[in-house]
């Protein structure tokens, strides 16, 4: 498949309980079906919308269709933390630390992720998923995390793709 053709383009929408989405490829050509298996083997269960995407695609009977994603890039706006966070670490100095969704509600606006190793859980908010380019956490997925210490507790300051976790170190 490298040598099908490669498209840069922005997520129209991505809905993962219907297991696919749109992209829109800088070219404005028609809309790009991005399914959510070709999502998954790139290490993500959901992509936030107007994120980056990079992809490979190709021509089939019912229009064109992403065969393999080849990065993503958050949406583009300023900081959405939450003003009542207190972080005194920078992202760049924490380690990057395997995970497991334990669950997360999209409609809340939070869940929590058990660190491998570590007892307590990890706070993830919605607006950190979204920074980082994803829309949805599913339970007992696999994912990576910069974490950080609050007046509340441990958070997750960055949320990364289990695989973008390897390819870091």
């Amino acid at each position: 498949m490298a040598d099908s053709p490669t498209i840069d383009g922005t997520v129209k929408w991505f809905d993962p309980k219907k297991g696919f989405g749109f992209v829109v490829g800088e070219a404005d050509g028609p809309d790009i079906l991005l399914h959510a298996n070709v999502l998954r083997n790139f290490g993500q269960s959901s992509v936030a919308d107007g994120a980056r995407i990079q992809i490979r695609v190709q021509e089939t009977p019912r229009g064109i269709q992403a065969t393999e994603v080849i990065s993503i890039s958050p949406p583009e706006g300023g900081d959405v933390m939450d003003g009542e966070v207190a972080v005194a670490q920078s992202f760049d100095d924490l380690p990057i630390m395997p995970g497991r969704v334990k669950w997360f509600d999209k409609i809340k606006g939070f869940g929590f992720v058990n660190v491998f190793g570590a007892g307590d859980d990890i706070f993830v908010h919605m607006d950190v998923l979204r920074r980082c380019g994803f829309s949805d956490l599913q339970a007992g997925e696999a994912v990576a995390l910069r974490v950080g210490d609050s007046d509340r507790g441990r958070l997750a300051l960055e949320v990364l793709s289990w695989d973008a976790a390897i390819d870091e170190e």
